[in-house]
């Protein structure tokens, strides 16, 4: 077993506990204008449907649960250093077991301070007035890395990726940067690179090595031939 694991995750990880992908035919880019409903400009255009949007969001978070490859990465984080990188919004791996999970695009359960920067824990319902609890002014929003904005904690994932003996990628299709091009620096660090998916990614070439099939499947029988 490889000593040193960087895992990206992203939404074909959570899609069988009820979690909407963003790009299959029936996700959530075909249903709204994410221009309105995550982006910074959209946000000061009309919180009221931004807020909307997310408390819907983490409604299905809370209310979904972990699946079988959450607890497989899970148990793998715990007989390896495995650092777990996701592009998820969930928080359903730490509900499996997982810790310090990397999340470069926020969290549905985190609300920040557009005014101040405070973060607090997310109410299960959030709303426009709703005061900050450092400054008190009503700039609440959820904590999320919208498109237009700079992914949260690259240097940390930059310096697990150069320290990696194996990078893996789980249910991501490989077209949103910068986690899209993880790949590309592993192999040019000179480490395997897996990547386990529904179907190939739009960077499936550059892997070298993959297993396709629904996640529930497939990593639990990759982390157990692991050994873990």
């Amino acid at each position: 077993m490889p000593k040193r694991i960087v895992i990206l995750s992203g939404a074909g990880l959570s899609a069988e506990s009820g979690l909407g992908t963003f790009r299959d035919k029936d996700g959530l880019w075909t249903k709204y204008d994410l221009a309105e409903v995550a982006t910074p400009e959209g946000f000061a255009a009309n919180p009221a449907l931004v807020h909307g949007f997310y408390n819907a969001r983490r409604a299905n978070c809370l209310d979904a649960r972990p699946n079988a490859a959450h607890a497989a990465l899970a148990a793998l984080q715990r007989q390896a250093e495995v650092t777990l990188v996701t592009q998820n919004v969930d928080d359903l791996l730490e509900r499996a077991g997982a810790r310090d999970v990397i999340h470069m695009h926020g969290q549905l359960t985190r609300a920040l301070c557009a005014a101040c920067g405070h973060r607090w824990d997310a109410p299960r319902e959030m709303a426009p007035d709703d005061p900050c609890p450092a400054c008190a002014r009503p700039a609440t929003r959820p904590d999320i890395v919208w498109f237009g904005e700079m992914p949260y904690h690259m240097a940390m994932i930059d310096g697990a990726l150069a320290a990696a003996e194996l990078f893996v990628s789980i249910g991501t299709s490989g077209e949103v940067y910068p986690a899209a091009g993880f790949v590309q620096e592993a192999r040019a660090a000179g480490i395997p690179t897996l990547e386990l998916n529904l179907e190939p990614s739009s960077g499936s070439a550059l892997f070298t090595d993959a297993r396709y099939g629904p996640a529930t499947e497939i990593v639990p029988a990759w982390v157990a031939e692991l050994g873990a």
